[in-house]
């Protein structure tokens, strides 16, 4: 089935639904989370279909203490099977020592996000990303599927409205991450997140709106 009729076919389902589909429809499924701030819809629904799925954490080095909390609030909470992965040692501390995010952030978005996952994306064939829609003109041009240049791409949220994720979060109680009391419309890691609304905090100063796993995948 082509990507056309495959997004097409998931787009007549619920959020829900599409998650319970690609279950069904696909053996090797890859999921990963930032537990940002908008990270605990697709987890919710997760731990409704599928909680002992293992979840991947990119842990950057450089990620705020309220970001592992929240990972480890939602872990206890709906018992998910959350596995962290990490730069290689010495990648990482290249982009410490050089400040590689100050001038050049997609650099360090590919050594401390993108290189880590790719052995992990080797293994499967489909990766579920919880990215939800009308933030940034990227995410209005993508449909439920995206193909990409080593897995099929699955975005079962990205016609999610930024008022439709905020009703389902009120409606399900879903804690929020700790910054967004603080003003962090989005979280990712600590050099490139200023307060803001929506994206407006990332990585300001920078023709940049999402991070290498969004951009670096074909």
């Amino acid at each position: 089935m082509d990507i056309k009729t495959l997004s097409e076919q998931y787009a007549a389902y619920s959020q829900r639904e599409r998650l319970e589909a690609v279950f069904r429809d696909f053996e090797r499924v890859l999921i990963t989370s930032s537990f940002g701030t908008t990270s605990a819809i697709l987890l919710h629904m997760l731990a409704k279909i599928k909680p002992e799925h293992p979840v991947y954490f990119i842990d950057t080095g450089y990620l705020f203490r309220g970001t592992h909390m929240y990972k480890d609030q939602l872990a206890r909470m709906w018992n998910l099977n959350v596995v962290s992965i990490h730069p290689k040692r010495n990648e990482h501390d290249f982009t410490r020592v050089d400040y590689t995010w100050m001038y050049e952030p997609d650099s360090c978005c590919f050594v401390n996000k993108v290189m880590p996952l790719d052995k992990l994306k080797a293994e499967h064939d489909v990766w579920i990303s919880g990215m939800t829609g009308g933030t940034t003109d990227h995410r209005k041009s993508l449909n439920v599927f995206k193909a990409s240049n080593d897995i099929l791409r699955f975005q079962p949220l990205i016609d999610m409205s930024p008022e439709e994720a905020n009703w389902y979060r009120v409606i399900h109680e879903l804690p929020e991450h700790p910054l967004e009391a603080a003003g962090y419309g989005s979280v990712g890691c600590v050099q490139c997140t200023q307060k803001g609304e929506g994206r407006a905090g990332r990585w300001v100063g920078f023709n940049k709106t999402e991070c290498g796993l969004h951009t670096y995948s074909g």
